[in-house]
């Protein structure tokens, strides 16, 4: 198993994309760490069904864009499960409309959850990592924060400002062992597209190289891999999980 022994903390995993993550990570020998931010019940839901198996994981109460509840979470799962070695930022939030119509708490909220985020639980684990001279944190962005989207000018600007965040931890961490990358899914097909017209979704399929939206163990599989010893020279770099949307 790619992941045997190591202790990771997967935010946002209640749903979609997180949860194909934290249910990879679980089968590939991880002990899992994962935050919900209000549903009790979906969270032990969830424990049990990565548990079920044998395997090891346990959910968190956190809003991990405050400083105070991300190093708290650093500091219960350190208690819980001894250390971390993996960081997966995925929590994030949409709040879609045209910039002249968008207001101020629609911006403030968006950046904090999805980017915010990521500069707190980094910033947390950070003492974790240096000590133990190791760890890979892989931040959740997408092909809009890439290339932009016309309504979307907070979640771009939220995704792209992880792409450069992504950058400089790689940077001034690299000599620490401690790796960071990102992952720019694209079209990903969850239980919210389901939601969508079909017609509209296929079109959206046809547009895709492959044909095909993405699954989240698309995304997921990419995670392992970045999370495993197997990456252990990939460090600063955005990896697209989208069919070939963007190929430039």
């Amino acid at each position: 198993m790619l992941l045997q022994g190591k202790v990771a903390i997967i935010t946002g995993a209640s749903r979609g994309i997180g949860k194909a993550i934290a249910t990879q990570f679980v089968q590939q020998g991880a002990k899992v760490a994962f935050t919900y931010h209000s549903s009790e019940e979906k969270a032990r839901a969830l424990e049990a069904e990565l548990t079920a198996g044998g395997g090891e994981a346990r959910g968190f109460k956190s809003d991990a864009s405050k400083m105070v509840e991300a190093e708290q979470l650093v500091a219960d799962v350190v208690a819980a499960f001894g250390t971390v070695d993996i960081v997966v930022n995925n929590a994030g939030i949409t709040d879609d409309t045209l910039l002249m119509r968008m207001t101020e708490e629609q911006w403030d909220r968006v950046i904090d959850v999805n980017l915010k985020s990521c500069f707190a639980l980094t910033k947390a684990v950070l003492r974790t990592f240096l000590k133990a001279r190791n760890g890979s944190i892989i931040n959740v962005s997408s092909v809009v924060g890439v290339q932009g989207n016309a309504g979307q000018a907070n979640y771009a600007a939220s995704k792209a400002g992880i792409l450069g965040f992504t950058k400089s931890v790689a940077l001034e961490l690299g000599s620490r062992n401690i790796r960071c990358n990102a992952i720019a899914p694209g079209f990903i097909e969850t239980e919210m597209t389901a939601k969508l017209d079909e017609a509209t979704v296929q079109g959206w399929r046809d547009a895709i190289p492959l044909k095909r939206g993405g699954t989240p163990d698309d995304v997921a599989n990419l995670c392992v891999f970045l999370g495993s010893d197997m990456s252990s020279y990939i460090t600063g770099q955005t990896l697209n999980v989208d069919g070939g949307m963007i190929t430039a």
